[in-house]
């Protein structure tokens, strides 16, 4: 099994609403798609979102990656290409990610087991994600946020901004309305130090299950201050790409937990990396993912199942914010619920 060739395309899902956070406002999933064929036939795909605001890649940084490196891997049987593609310095997280998940689905294909079974699971298990509330007006929150609920979603992830005082309004106004939803609380970086222990502060007495990544990446001092203070765990997201950076925020505790993400860290390869590691050491993680397109999201959820053990709470709501549903998906979201469809032949 060796590669023939790499073939990509610029793919775009409409979204039902405008995905609005502290650091970004998308009307549309918009994404590259890879194919990774080889002499035998044998084939698979990968994708990566642009993200240019988390990993510093648009559409054009992914394909000029993937077109630097295609020659390297072209002739390389998917094993040998997924160590070279991680060797490269000059290559971004994200086109890294599509073309490790494409390599890693090969393997899983020269064995002939699903991905999931591939990565060390023992057999499909129901998930459970949360749905994203974007940042917007407190009344406009509330109504998306109670839509959701009536639709048997369960798990909320609000999205708040720098404007502290609208954040707390948001989350005490939802819980009184909302008393049954499990909260996460996600700032996207948007507070300073001062302003998250005010937060914290003034939402004692309400059940919030995390704060995701409240102060700027690079300022652990401050994420330390603010897990030190806080009874609600700290999440870390931006502040953790690599299995270096879960490594460093585990040893000095700046953080309650991790945010893993296949565009952050580079692929299934090296998530699987982090999540041995957080395995080890008794870190609860969650499973995350920017905007993302279908078989992205298929790739996340197989690893979801075989490290159900270790990932504590499920991000990969994309599908559910799509303007239409996707028939490229391996899974079934019935509200919260997550559920693998047995296939004869993976997407993936």
């Amino acid at each position: 099994m060796k590669i023939k060739s790499i073939e990509t395309e610029v793919k775009s899902i409409p979204l039902k609403t405008p995905f609005v956070t502290a650091l970004r406002r998308v009307e549309a999933v918009e994404f590259v798609r890879v194919k990774v064929v080889c002499q035998n036939k044998s084939f698979a795909y990968g994708e990566a979102p642009a993200t240019k605001a988390i990993t510093n890649e648009g559409i054009e940084d992914i394909l000029t990656s993937m077109e630097s490196i295609k020659e390297l891997l072209q002739g390389k049987h998917p094993q040998e290409a997924l160590q070279l593609l991680h060797e490269q310095q000059k290559i971004g997280s994200s086109a890294k990610a599509a073309l490790d998940m494409a390599f890693v689905s090969l393997l899983a294909q020269e064995f002939g087991e699903p991905l999931y079974k591939f990565l060390g699971g023992k057999a499909p298990i129901e998930l459970q994600t949360d749905i994203t509330i974007s940042l917007g007006t407190l009344d406009t929150m509330l109504r998306d946020a109670k839509g959701a609920y009536e639709s048997g979603l369960n798990i909320l992830k609000i999205k708040v901004g720098s404007d502290i005082k609208h954040a707390i309004a948001v989350i005490l106004e939802l819980a009184f309305e909302l008393p049954k939803v499990k909260i996460l609380v996600d700032a996207n970086q948007a507070w300073s130090l001062e302003e998250s222990l005010f937060f914290i502060n003034a939402v004692q007495g309400v059940k919030i299950e995390l704060i995701e990544q409240p102060v700027i990446a690079h300022d652990l001092a401050s994420l330390k201050k603010i897990t030190r203070e806080s009874a609600t765990a700290i999440l870390a997201d931006e502040a953790v790409f690599t299995l270096e950076d879960v490594a460093r925020v585990h040893e000095g505790r700046y953080a309650d937990m991790i945010n893993i993400k296949l565009m952050k860290c580079g692929g299934i390869s090296k998530a699987v990396e982090i999540l041995e590691y957080a395995r080890a050491h008794g870190i609860r993680c969650m499973l995350g993912s920017m905007l993302e397109g279908p078989l992205s999201i298929n790739a996340a959820l197989h690893l979801a199942i075989a490290f159900h053990d270790v990932i504590a709470y499920i991000d990969l709501d994309s599908p559910l914010l799509y303007k239409e549903s996707s028939k490229e998906l391996e899974f079934l979201y019935v509200g919260s619920k997550i559920v693998f469809i047995e296939k004869k032949k993976a997407k993936i």
